[in-house]
């Protein structure tokens, strides 16, 4: 298939497309925005409280090794 065939073929498919409307849309992505908001407040607070407890043993043992 040459790149000619191939571009026509995904415009054609890409025309075909049901586009979602403006009101569907925007919930949708109200919901992603909440979600990744969510998971990337989740993953600092995790990796705030892993970083803690690393180094909470790192000076454990530092005194510990004295």
């Amino acid at each position: 298939m040459g790149i000619k065939k191939y571009s026509a073929e995904v415009i054609k498919e890409g025309k075909r497309i049901r586009w979602p409307k403006r009101e569907e849309l925007l919930p949708v992505i109200i919901v992603v925005i909440v979600i990744a908001a969510f998971a990337a407040i989740f993953l600092s607070l995790e990796d705030w409280a892993a970083g803690s407890l690393l180094q909470t043993l790192k000076d454990a043992f530092a005194e510990w090794s004295k």
